[in-house]
């Protein structure tokens, strides 16, 4: 019975997910593995989602990120979420965060365990994880690690899925480090993508493993549309912008080792670079998408270190067939270790990802739809965006047909400050804010990235902000939302109008 997966004296800890599922009491906080829809408990959440149906149930929730499988939505729509953390993408999930019934902690990737180190919000109560095998070294994860190392580490009780869908293969593409208890940690040990500075597994004691779940549910497969005529174009200008850096020689030809956060325009931008002269690039991100074996497999990438593998359906029968070729290649860490501040201003990231919109100052909102209603959440991109050597933010110009423009006089909600931004991309160009002052800033954004639609509109807001109201940062207040009041009643962006 799955003997080359379960040790013979774990044996009697199988069991079905129905009667895993009784384990759990209202008021828990529970760890559930699962990091972009990778590596996600699967069986768990829909026997919590069918039990709710005869019960009252209610918990926290914690991950390392987004769930697939359409698990979010099942615990939301059974009202089993109170509360949940740290990201999200599910679309069940989102209406129920915007409408108020779950209290949603939107929270920077790297600082979730960190909190619950502190107790906050709730100290882990029961841990569900995904597993290719158990070891005598431990749990060997699947195709994410998150936070499920520390949520092993703190949870009294833990529920392993075992799913059998993977292969066994995947044992040795995980280094499991987790950092000392404050105030006594040392430095982290890392100095290069490549290097190895944990263990293969996740350690744990036996006589905390509550149930073993069989599983044979696939991960759900990416969602990420290919590159267009836009994504191409914002890729070029991107690696316009890197070989510009090796010809002034602040790179090497080689880059910095590259981030790119999860979606269809940071997978697109960094699949163009297959078609760029780069070689022997690293890199050290939270997530590995489509574009990144691709690198591998036209051999610019030379190692990638990440948390996760999210794959679309046809790469990943790729990835598993070549595994071995990958395996010496690739390493999922911990993603208190991979978004760790302190590790990407060491190894001097390039940094890139996607925003909702930004501002003529270079402000960017990555997270909340017209400043109140939450899309995903900030992830990762923070913890790179502000240690990163150059924080890359792209974006297309409009939205919905023209009817938003994704460069606006004041964003509505900000995750990323100026401060914090270094270069902001559109298909229409590249605006590199280093160096610049907020009133050198506006007029580079407003000719390189904004869409010919809104250009004049946000010259003229620019120019009558500093005629008359003046600053550091020259904004008319009564106008600097008005874009986005006008979406709200008209549906469109396109009718504002100065006043006269």
């Amino acid at each position: 019975m799955h003997c080359e997966r379960i040790p013979s004296s774990l044996v009697d800890k199988v069991m079905s997910a129905t009667e895993a599922a009784s384990l759990f009491h209202t008021g828990m906080t529970i760890g559930m593995s699962g990091f972009t829809r990778a590596g996600d408990a699967k069986a768990i959440p829909r026997a919590l989602a069918e039990r709710a149906k005869t019960e009252a149930l209610r918990f926290t929730v914690v991950t390392g990120a987004s769930l697939g499988n359409d698990s979010d939505g099942l615990m939301a729509e059974a009202g089993l979420l109170e509360r949940r953390l740290p990201f999200q993408v599910d679309n069940v999930l989102r209406k129920k965060i915007n409408a108020g019934e779950v209290m949603f902690i939107d929270q920077h990737l790297s600082e979730t365990v960190e909190q619950l180190r502190a107790g906050m919000p709730g100290k882990i109560d029961i841990a569900v994880i995904e597993a290719a095998a158990i070891t005598a070294e431990g749990i060997i994860p699947t195709m994410s690690v998150g936070n499920s190392a520390s949520f092993v580490e703190q949870a009294p009780q833990v529920i392993i899925e075992l799913n059998t869908s993977v292969p066994l293969a995947l044992a040795g593409l995980h280094d499991i480090y987790l950092p000392a208890s404050r105030p006594a940690r040392q430095p982290i040990p890392l100095t290069d993508p490549a290097q190895r500075i944990g263990t293969r597994a996740i350690p744990i004691d036996p006589s905390r493993i509550a149930a073993i779940v069989i599983t044979d549910t696939p991960d759900s497969p990416s969602s990420v549309l290919p590159p267009d005529a836009e994504t191409n174009a914002i890729a070029g200008h991107v690696i316009a912008f890197l070989e510009g850096e090796v010809v002034a020689g602040r790179m090497g030809p080689e880059l910095a080792p590259l981030q790119a956060g999860i979606g269809t325009i940071a997978n697109a931008v960094l699949h163009g670079l297959t078609r760029s002269s780069f070689r022997n690039l690293t890199m050290f991100s939270e997530v590995l998408q489509d574009s990144a074996i691709a690198l591998l497999d036209s051999g610019q990438l030379a190692f990638a270190s990440a948390s996760s593998i999210t794959l679309s359906s046809a790469m990943n029968v790729r990835f598993m067939r070549d595994l071995d070729r990958y395996r010496s290649r690739i390493v999922l860490r911990p993603q208190e270790i991979s978004n760790h501040p302190e590790l990407v201003r060491r190894l001097g990231l390039i940094a890139l990802n996607t925003a909702l919109e930004f501002d003529i100052y270079g402000n960017v909102n990555s997270t909340h739809v017209g400043g109140t209603h939450m899309m995903n959440g900030i992830g990762g991109s923070g913890d790179f965006a502000r240690n990163a050597q150059v924080s890359i933010f792209v974006t297309k110009s409009i939205a919905r047909g023209g009817d938003i423009s994704s460069v606006v006089p004041m964003v509505s909600h900000v995750d990323h400050t100026e401060h914090d931004v270094d270069v902001l991309v559109t298909e229409y160009g590249l605006a590199d804010l280093r160096g610049l002052a907020p009133r050198e800033r506006a007029p580079l954004i407003i000719e390189h990235c904004v869409h010919p639609d809104y250009r004049p509109a946000l010259r003229e807001y620019f120019s009558r902000a500093c005629a008359t109201t003046g600053g550091q940062t020259p904004h008319l207040l009564s106008e600097a939302l008005s874009w986005h009041i006008n979406y709200a009643e008209h549906k469109t962006m396109r009718t504002v109008l100065s006043p006269a």
